[in-house]
């Protein structure tokens, strides 16, 4: 399915999804699964999906799914976990930190796997990575790490880069991990750190703009801002725009180094496996991501007047031309 046919099948403010509504087995359990809405839900949607599949799983016969959407309000995410749990679902699967968050104030019971969230253990919602104790384990992104490093990307695809904007999501709690990685790679790379935080998606654009003006060299933008606007936003203003998640230069960013997410999102379906067969979450390891791939744009690059040096282009993993 597109991502456009996907999108519309949702619609509304708040997508609300429960899957396969009719006659069904009393024994079938109950997955929630509660996303932010911005950015773009459907990769992690899908591939979480095919990896319950594959372990058997016959959507509306041996699994249901309530599925909520803040679609990019996350002001509406601790409503939506507490309806989840009214509803008296068996787990709750999340996609990034606020949803874990907002999860984590709903219950204290129900098992939280998430799919992927930015240093759970530095943001306080595990314990620790090997024993993260409590209702809540799953998948820890590495995004603060890889957005430091991308950093040291920009200065290899740019060398006279010397001031880079980072916009931060403020409604995030990662931010902070986020924007402490940046500053790193900025001091180790010679390169300025421009922290700019905002409230939402809806403040891209002046974050652009202001970078405009203040002459930044290069971008990078928090994953759980707009991705797709970001995208637009830098080819707009013409300043080279780097972000963490593949998706974005799919959507038209310059670059992106990230985790290789089909890999994350079939491991969350295997957490829910093991917890709906008895596994308790507090004692199942926090895993991170072991594969990376980095993917350049071309065709931004060229519209941004930007000529890729021959070391990046051997080292990409894909080229989009």
């Amino acid at each position: 399915m597109r991502r456009r046919e996907f999108i519309a099948r949702l619609g509304g403010a708040v997508a609300v999804w429960p899957v396969a509504v009719g006659a069904q087995p009393a024994a079938a359990p109950k997955v929630g699964v509660l996303v932010a809405g911005v950015p773009d839900p459907t990769p992690f949607w899908q591939l979480f999906r095919e990896g319950l599949r594959g372990l058997g799983y016959v959507e509306g016969r041996s699994i249901l799914f309530e599925y909520r959407s803040a679609e990019g309000k996350p002001g509406l995410l601790p409503q939506l976990a507490a309806d989840l749990v009214s509803l008296k679902v068996d787990i709750i699967v999340t996609w990034q930190t606020p949803t874990v968050w907002a999860a984590k104030e709903a219950t204290k019971e129900i098992p939280i796997v998430m799919a992927d969230a930015g240093d759970p253990v530095g943001t306080g919602l595990v314990g620790s990575l090997a024993h993260p104790g409590g209702n809540i384990t799953g998948i820890a992104g590495v995004t603060a790490e890889l957005a430091g490093k991308s950093v040291e990307l920009i200065r290899e695809m740019l060398p006279d880069a010397r001031r880079v904007t980072a916009v931060c999501n403020g409604s995030d709690p990662f931010s902070r991990p986020f924007l402490e990685q940046i500053e790193l790679g900025g001091r180790s790379a010679g390169v300025a750190i421009q922290p700019v935080m905002l409230r939402g998606s809806g403040e891209l654009d002046l974050a652009f703009r202001q970078a405009g003006q203040q002459k930044a060299d290069a971008i990078i933008v928090q994953p759980s801002l707009s991705t797709k606007l970001a995208a637009e936003l830098a080819l707009q203003y013409r300043i080279p725009t780097v972000c963490v998640p593949r998706w974005f230069a799919e959507e038209g960013g310059l670059m992106s180094y990230s985790p290789r997410y089909s890999d994350l999102y079939r491991q969350a379906a295997t957490y829910v496996d093991r917890i709906l067969k008895g596994a308790k979450p507090g004692e199942l390891p926090v895993e991170q991501p072991k594969k990376f791939e980095l993917v350049v744009n071309l065709k931004t690059a060229k519209a941004l007047g930007i000529t890729v040096p021959p070391t990046l282009l051997a080292r990409a993993d894909e080229l989009i031309e």
